[in-house]
């Protein structure tokens, strides 16, 4: 764009550029998300293998046991058999071994072991083939076990196992994914058929949104390249593509709409919505894009899938609505209003309900800001309890079979569910000196006072330069026994070698620490830039200090209901989960991104449109009871997508897709009511002109508009330029 024409900032130049080009704009968009959706079927997305997770400790010994050499061993599965009305499980034992022995598929059945209590007894076998897609084939030993069970119900008899495990939980969960990305869609344009009352405008975001995703996962497949995709990263890509790419077009329809609707025509509702809802789509997709950018200080794996994956969503999703956009509305001029629904459509919506609270909200600044605070303390109050935990078998449905089974071997045998494992590596584990040191390592198991459980097992690779020996644990205490005391005293003392600990439990330990190392790195990148981006855009301390506390008071109060609901078991049975000692180890930290991200969404826009209503001549109070109440239905519109979306994660069946779910939806939900139309408005109020603070020293920021100027408005295009044509 010219100059004369005062469209100043590259989102307004881009969108005017593309309403002037639509054909092109509109062509280009589809060629390039068809374009990268090729690509990427061609070149595939390299997806992150065992070896790429882990840290500290486990993750080296990890490492070491890939790079060893180790025959692929089947698919193993273990069956208990337990006493309950009765308790002679000799006859039942018998049956289930002579019945696994003509079972298809199965191979390497063991003789049963006794518990140490002598209630349970445990046989254990392999399915034959590619562990990798062993849960194909354990059909046939699942209901061989189910038809030994039915024989003998006076016992407790169960499968579980790493094949058993993929079909039952695994197929489950990834139904559940499935689910969820087929009814978010329907979900999402539902909600925006009752927003905008017209079929046309609700369309326009699903289908930004939904091709921004597909685009994004198609450069997925470059990206991954440098950074290999977690399995989970699409799913995240389309939860937060969704959310914001819904979000920014309902910024841009509903302005573009609004200014119509007054009287503007095609040229200047464009310019008007392009100076004011683009940019506030480029500064708050900036502000996520720093978010999610957060997650590379944790330097894991599939954090930094989900930072490439989230933030290649949301470029591409401001791509869209700063070009494809613009060129879409120019193109249907009032047509967007198309295919109107009886009922729902409204010409003119005036907010009554929302202005008439704000007005209630304004005229009591004090007492508002004071409730709204009290109740978020009241929400957050149980963050003080906050505690974490590694995932386990508690975080599945406590009714399903599979959970019950894993439980009863778990309590019966410790060391078979989920053992330690310490990873030796030397020049030699065949000799004496390493017998010695496994013999002492027994004697330091049974002397244990019950922490470290037996049997004993020993793997050794072909080379005879690495073993593997497994030991169960038992109690928070054991894993350090191992690590400081045991190990240390007996495989440490081989000259030349290394000796490692890994396993379930050692894994989560070394990822806690790794979590709690990048902490305050995460916090104070997200924090720090995002405090940067806000005082440029809005050339305020004030704004930019009260935009991030308000945010930490959004996550605060989703960290306490996710607390009271998980760790106190409130909902149990609604949401169909048990009540844990904490939540999982790498909530809370995604939470703090994504609702992060997500809040200043928001408050970008509201503040956009305040600073607009202020610049016009406005007096503070004044400038947010118009931008508050002139928003308030496009923040109602969005926040209940996104709760709508959110919800339906807390019908997955693992515990942390629920705390996911039921986080994320709570924050939105508090953050679009209690945050933006209590206390923001209440916090501007009080502190009236002192919320455009700026030292002196900082007068060389940039000056950026938040409105076209009046002069432009009026004369419409600048000379040379082709004005939009009017669709009628």
């Amino acid at each position: 764009m010219r100059n004369a024409e005062n469209v100043k900032g590259i989102a307004a130049r881009a969108a005017m550029w593309s309403a002037r080009h639509r054909t092109l704009a509109i062509l280009g968009w589809i060629a390039f998300v068809v374009g990268v959706t090729v690509l990427s079927g061609q070149i595939g997305t390299r997806d992150a293998v065992d070896s790429d997770y882990g840290h500290g400790d486990s993750g080296r010994a990890d490492h070491i046991v890939q790079q060893a050499g180790f025959p692929v061993e089947p698919a193993g599965e273990m069956v208990i058999v337990q006493n309950r009305a009765g308790t002679d499980r000799s006859a039942a034992i018998a049956d289930l071994t002579r019945q696994l022995h003509t079972t298809p598929n199965v191979t390497d059945v063991q003789p049963p072991i006794e518990s140490a209590d002598k209630r349970s007894s445990l046989i254990t076998f392999g399915i034959a083939g590619d562990p990798e897609t062993a849960k194909e084939r354990v059909g046939p030993a699942l209901d061989t076990v189910a038809r030994v069970q039915a024989s003998h119900r006076d016992l407790y008899i169960a499968e579980g196992g790493d094949a058993s495990g993929d079909k039952l939980i695994g197929d489950d969960l990834d139904k559940g994914l499935n689910r969820l990305g087929m009814l978010s869609i329907p979900v999402t344009l539902g909600i925006l058929l009752v927003a905008f009352g017209a079929v046309v405008s609700a369309l326009l975001p699903v289908a930004l949104a939904v091709t921004a995703v597909v685009g994004a996962i198609g450069l997925l497949a470059a990206a991954s390249r440098l950074a290999p995709a977690d399995e989970t990263t699409m799913h995240v890509m389309l939860l937060v593509g969704l959310a914001v790419g819904v979000d920014y077009c309902l910024f841009y329809i509903k302005r573009e709409r609004d200014e119509r609707r007054a009287g503007a025509d095609a040229h200047r509702a464009l310019v008007i919505a392009a100076q004011t809802s683009g940019r506030s789509i480029w500064v708050s997709g900036l502000t996520v894009i720093v978010a999610m950018a957060g997650m590379f200080f944790t330097f894991d794996t599939t954090f930094v899938s989900f930072a490439v994956g989230t933030i290649l969503v949301v470029a591409t999703a401001i791509l869209g609505s700063l070009t494809v956009l613009p060129a879409m509305l120019s193109a249907l001029g009032d047509r967007v209003d198309a295919v109107k629904i009886p009922g729902l459509y409204r010409r003119r919506s005036d907010g009554r309900l929302w202005n008439g609270f704000l007005r209630l909200v304004l005229a009591k600044p004090l007492i508002s800001a004071m409730v709204a605070v009290g109740a978020l303390a009241v929400i957050a109050a149980p963050v003080l309890d906050l505690r974490t935990k590694g995932q386990g078998i508690e975080d599945l449905t406590p009714n399903a079979p599979i959970v019950q089974a894993y439980k009863a071997v778990d309590a019966a045998f410790p060391s078979k569910t989920s053992p330690a494992e310490v990873v030796v590596e030397a020049s030699s584990v065949k000799g004496v000196q390493f017998d010695r040191q496994l013999a002492g390592f027994k004697r330091a198991v049974a002397a244990s006072g019950g922490k470290l459980t037996g049997p004993v097992e020993v793997r050794i690779n072909p080379a005879g330069t690495v073993a593997v020996v497994s030991v169960g644990l038992v109690g928070e205490e054991a894993l350090d026994t191992l690590r400081q005391n045991v190990v240390p005293a007996t495989f440490g003392r081989i000259g030349g070698a290394t000796a490692l600990v890994t396993g379930e439990k050692a894994g989560n330990a070394d990822f806690n620490a790794r979590l709690d190392a990048s902490l305050p790195w995460v916090f104070g990148f997200v924090l720090g830039l995002a405090f940067l981006l806000l005082l440029v855009s809005f050339r305020s301390v004030v704004v930019a200090f009260t935009g991030v506390v308000l945010n930490l008071l959004s996550v605060a109060a989703a960290y306490g209901m996710l607390v009271w609901v998980f760790q106190y078991g409130h909902f149990e049975k609604q949401l169909q989960f048990q009540a844990a000692s904490g939540l999982t180890n790498w909530m809370p930290l995604f939470l703090f991104i994504i609702l992060f991200g997500l809040s200043m969404d928001y408050h970008v826009f509201v503040l956009s449109r305040i600073r607009e209503g202020y610049d016009r001549g406005l007096s503070t109070r004044q400038a947010v009871r118009e931008g508050i109440g002139r928003t308030a239905g496009v923040i109602t519109s969005a926040a209940v997508v996104m709760v709508a979306v959110f919800a339906l994660f807390a019908t997955l069946p693992l515990a942390s897709t629920k705390q996911l779910g039921v986080g994320l939806a709570a924050a939105v939900l508090l953050d679009a009511t209690i945050i933006r139309a209590v206390l923001l408005p209440a916090v501007m109020a009080l502190l009236g002109e002192k919320n455009w603070y700026l030292p002196r020293w900082l007068g060389w920021l940039p000056q950026i508009a938040h409105e076209p100027a009046p002069q432009a408005l009026a004369d419409g295009p600048a000379r040379g330029e082709r004005e939009l044509t009017p669709v009628a």
